[in-house]
């Protein structure tokens, strides 16, 4: 069997294992062993397309972990407009309750909401900036 073959058996391997880990670093070193496939095709011998897959896959990965060091860092799970989409959303609240929550009707149902910590309770509209649990957390807007 011819190198290239092997080396395109081993890219296609790892991105199979890729598809079930369902991270992107078996990707980035399949590129590598893609790169040495292509040197086995250019008539490389096998240590030039060991370094070749080495230098490629290990480099992407490199590159891949860079720029994901550059990219702020999300913001924490119930304070993410992402994935909680009542984050920035605006409400009335007509009144509180001596205990320091409120009840409004949100989205069709009956919500408990808090004030911001550090934050006086008032009427007026107020903006949705984090959700926990059944609670909505809200600042005066």
């Amino acid at each position: 069997m011819e190198n290239s073959t092997i080396w395109w058996l081993v890219a296609g391997g790892a991105i199979v294992l890729e598809l079930l880990s369902g991270t992107v670093y078996l990707l980035l070193l399949a590129t590598g062993f893609a790169a040495a496939a292509v040197a086995a095709h250019m008539g490389a011998n096998t240590v030039m397309q060991l370094i070749v897959a080495a230098v490629v896959g290990v480099g992407a990965v490199l590159v891949w972990y860079a720029v994901q060091r550059r990219r702020p860092a999300a913001p924490p799970t119930q304070e993410n407009r992402d994935i909680n989409l009542d984050i920035g959303e605006t409400i009335q609240i007509e009144a509180w309750n001596p205990d320091g929550t409120a009840s409004v009707r949100y989205r069709g149902a009956q919500w408990t909401v808090v004030q911001r910590a550090g934050r006086s309770p008032s009427t007026g509209e107020h903006r949705v900036v984090e959700v926990i649990g059944s609670r909505l957390v809200v600042e005066k807007t």
